[in-house]
């Protein structure tokens, strides 16, 4: 092998490790990220929902009501809003609630007034809900809701062009239906001592070994968002700034 041979194959398998560890950082920023979202949208979602419809209406009932409702009470409303008149079975059935949490939550929203409930002539057991005038306002406001939310989720995503948005909805799409949590039996491991073998253009082998590979995960996982951050900047340092 000529020595311009053996330059081309050193730095083609420089360039695939290059890759290996900018992906592991990448991945591990992803799932620091989506963790983040979830911690905020549990700690802050309800609530800034909730005041964004608050600031929205002027009834005192309604502004009441939201003071106290719960996320599964918005559903329920929502739910009725949506198919009225309907009954308990078709809430629980067709909005996936637990018909045990239906009963709870429609017996507690015709006590505030935000429901109705009345009896088919002919089967006095089945009872269908309605929403009052309140119910209504406060059904409506959650629309409102919904709909400045997916205008403001729009505006976000329009930043990004054509081929980033098939990308992003690829992704999702494969991510709503992966198995996170898999069995043993399903995983597939390397075999001991193998080389991971990744081609760069189709014909760059990378040589690093599974075990080196691995304790570098270990340690990328092991790092937060700033220390990510900078493992990310050292690399290009010592990498790909030479």
């Amino acid at each position: 092998m000529t020595r311009a041979s053996q330059l081309q194959e050193k730095t083609g398998e420089k360039s695939g490790l290059h890759a290996n560890v900018e992906q592991s950082l990448l991945i591990t920023e992803i799932m620091n990220h989506v963790a983040d979202m979830q911690k905020r949208i549990q700690a802050e979602g309800e609530d800034e929902e909730r005041r964004w419809m608050m600031t929205n209406t002027s009834d005192v009932v309604v502004i009441d009501f939201l003071k106290e409702a719960t996320v599964l009470m918005l559903h329920v409303v929502d739910a009725i809003g949506e198919s009225e008149p309907v009954n308990g079975v078709t809430i629980s059935k067709r909005f996936g609630i637990p018909r045990g949490s239906v009963s709870k939550i429609t017996r507690r929203l015709a006590e505030q007034g935000i429901i109705q409930a009345e009896s088919l002539p002919d089967n006095k057991k089945e009872v269908l809900f309605r929403l009052t005038p309140t119910g209504r306002q406060i059904f409506m406001l959650h629309q409102m809701l919904h709909a400045h939310i997916d205008g403001n989720v729009r505006e976000f995503l329009g930043q990004y062009d054509l081929d980033q948005i098939r990308f992003l909805a690829r992704c999702m799409k494969d991510m709503a239906e992966a198995s996170w949590v898999r069995l043993e039996e399903d995983k597939v491991e390397p075999e001991e001592g193998k080389e991971i073998t990744e081609l760069s253009n189709g014909t760059i082998e990378s040589t690093w070994k599974t075990e080196e590979l691995s304790d570098i995960l270990v340690m990328l996982r092991q790092l937060d968002a700033k220390g990510l951050r900078k493992a990310k900047e050292l690399i290009r340092i010592a990498f790909f700034d030479n």
